[in-house]
């Protein structure tokens, strides 16, 4: 099973490149930049788990911009997204910024997506939240139109375009896969009928091999290949790392790979500790190898 990691990336977080450099050279698989485009001031929405948002949310850097400097000190590992906020990105231009880093990475781009949870965001990105999650499987539905086709056009209900030449198209055929970050089960079923693959967080093994052994029915029943979704994984690793046993049950439950995220470390990620924890996660690596 792969193992990647999440950086908080933030300008006191350390130098990306050095970073995304010893990432690759420590053997981790991807290299994932979460995404806020902006945190509204005063905000009242409740964060998921009830705690207040830590103060680094508001410092996120773009996530693609700074996978475009991981690329281009790396070569193997995967450059994804942990999530991208598809309803708050104008859906042509990302298509082309999207397409244009997996030429340029030599076709490792891959996407975890949502509809976001922050209804003051949302808005304030002129999207009305209670239609974010239209707005992001249409984003999707269009990105794949202009990533596949000479004359693209779409016409959805809040996503639409006449026929327009969008370049380049990216490596991946047909695209970079869109993976969805949510749970439950209208998120399980927006899986199996728009997107390639499922990155949740994951908090269990038994509830995640529950939703995963669902999913997999849920796509068999709409008559897609329940092998062809990929399956990834959000974990927060302790002080020991994360056990061998939990590895094991969450390959066995069908996690293709597991993407390293704390919440409490990313407080020190932003600070400028990144280099140190994404060293001291590194035996976890090893750690699943014997999964």
């Amino acid at each position: 099973m792969d193992i990647g990691v999440m950086i908080a990336a933030t300008a006191e977080s350390g130098d990306i490149a050095e970073i995304a450099r010893e990432a690759e050279n420590l053997g981790y698989s991807s290299f994932y930049i979460p995404e806020h485009p902006v945190i509204p001031i005063g905000f009242k929405t409740t964060p998921p788990g009830g705690r207040e948002l830590p103060e680094h949310y508001g410092r996120w850097m773009d996530p693609f911009v700074a996978l475009a400097v991981a690329a281009a000190v790396t070569k193997r590992v995967r450059l994804g997204t942990g999530i991208c906020l598809f309803p708050e990105r104008e859906p042509i231009v990302t298509a082309k910024v999207i397409a244009t880093l997996d030429v340029l990475s030599h076709g490792r781009v891959v996407l975890g997506v949502g509809a976001g949870w922050l209804r003051e965001e949302t808005e304030v990105m002129g999207v009305p939240f209670v239609k974010r999650w239209k707005r992001l499987r249409e984003t999707a539905e269009a990105m794949r139109v202009l990533w596949t086709q000479k004359e693209a056009a779409y016409e959805g209900e809040m996503v639409r375009f006449t026929p327009v030449r969008c370049e380049p198209k990216p490596v991946q055929k047909p695209g970079p896969p869109i993976l969805l970050g949510a749970r439950g089960v209208k998120a399980l079923e927006r899986v199996a009928r728009s997107y390639d693959g499922w990155c949740p967080i994951v908090t269990r093994p038994e509830s995640f091999k529950r939703d995963a052994d669902a999913l997999r029915r849920m796509a068999a029943e709409r008559g897609r290949n329940p092998d062809s979704l990929r399956m990834v994984g959000f974990i927060g690793p302790d002080q020991n790392g994360i056990p061998l046993d939990t590895l094991k049950a969450l390959k066995d439950a069908g996690a293709h790979e597991l993407i390293l995220f704390s919440q409490v470390d990313a407080i020190k990620m932003a600070a400028g500790q990144t280099m140190q924890i994404v060293r001291r996660w590194a035996p976890i690596v090893e750690r699943a190898q014997h999964a």
